[in-house]
């Protein structure tokens, strides 16, 4: 049986009478990839604060590395890092600053400390700029360094709370890399995000959260396969040609413009061999074809009916 390195049971939260998590349940594996999806104002951050011990629950039952929030907090702390959507660090010290500051909080020997510091710095080449001061960093370098502030103690459960809001596409990916190489020297991440792709990319496991409620849960596949829309689309060279494979394929929707016909498909291979057969049959053969299926923003708005751009009211 997996290991679970975090579950969730009925999990409530509420100030005055605003809802923010009405009963929500969460079971992530060990080692693997859990990303918390929505909008802005749905309670991604507060989940996180209620599973990091920030903040006390109303309702439920929440165990992290094995330890009840409630009555183990210590013992939960221990064992994981968080970085939130804003950076940590403190811009009056240099980098390598930061990460000893982190390393004398942690109670880390001097040795091992400054091994710690010198890893950490290569792993997130910021070794060039360590003697710099943090308020001369960029974006991406920022998120980074408090990232490696976070990985001093070594934890085994890192919640990343939007970890690339704000960044450039370049450092997002950058980040992305740094993000599964941590699974892969066996960490086990929460991340919540209100970008798409982030999760689609990430993800083993996603849970789609919408005004305090979770909607959907499962792989981004699963998630994906849930919403109709592939579709099979061929191109075609000449008008005549879209005629033809138009009265052969009369289930499909023609772009004259774009000498296309869409024609919908489960996707698999079978369904997508008899359709090319049947062009075959009248001599007749598509310059290409490209197999389309829904993305994570068609999941999205299916569930919630509407985009991850809209704040939750």
């Amino acid at each position: 049986m997996t290991e679970l390195a975090i579950t969730a049971s009925g999990l409530r939260k509420a100030y005055k009478d605003k809802v923010v998590l009405d009963g929500i349940d969460l079971n992530v594996r060990a080692g693997t990839i859990f990303s918390l999806l929505g909008p802005n104002g749905a309670g991604k951050t507060t989940t996180v604060n209620v599973l990091t011990t920030l903040l006390k629950a109303d309702g439920g039952t929440v165990r992290v590395a094995g330890h009840d929030v409630a009555t183990e907090a210590k013992a939960v702390r221990a064992a994981i890092g968080v970085t939130g959507q804003f950076a940590a660090v403190d811009e009056l010290l240099t980098g390598q600053e930061n990460l000893q500051l982190m390393v004398d909080l942690n109670g880390i020997a001097t040795n091992d400390g400054k091994r710690i510091v010198a890893e950490l710095l290569e792993r997130f080449e910021l070794t060039e700029s360590a003697r710099k001061s943090a308020s001369t960093y960029s974006g991406g370098m920022r998120r980074k360094l408090d990232l490696a502030m976070t990985l001093v103690g070594n934890p085994r459960i890192i919640f990343l709370d939007e970890p690339t809001t704000g960044l450039d596409p370049r450092s997002r990916r950058t980040m992305w890399s740094i993000i599964r190489d941590l699974v892969a020297d066996g960490a086990t991440i929460f991340l919540t995000t209100q970008y798409l792709e982030e999760a689609d990319q990430l993800a083993d496991q996603v849970a789609v959260l919408d005004q305090g409620r979770l909607v959907a849960e499962g792989t981004p596949d699963e998630l994906k396969r849930r919403i109709p829309g592939t579709h099979v689309r061929l191109q075609f060279t000449t008008v005549a040609e879209l005629d033809t494979a138009a009265r052969i394929i009369p289930e499909g929707t023609r772009d004259d413009e774009a000498l296309t016909l869409r024609v919908p498909s489960d996707g698999g291979t079978k369904s997508v061999r008899a359709l090319l057969d049947r062009l075959g049959e009248y001599a007749l053969d598509a310059e290409g074809f490209t197999l389309h299926t829904p993305d994570l923003d068609d999941v999205f708005l299916a569930l919630t009916g509407h985009t991850t751009e809209v704040t939750a009211k």
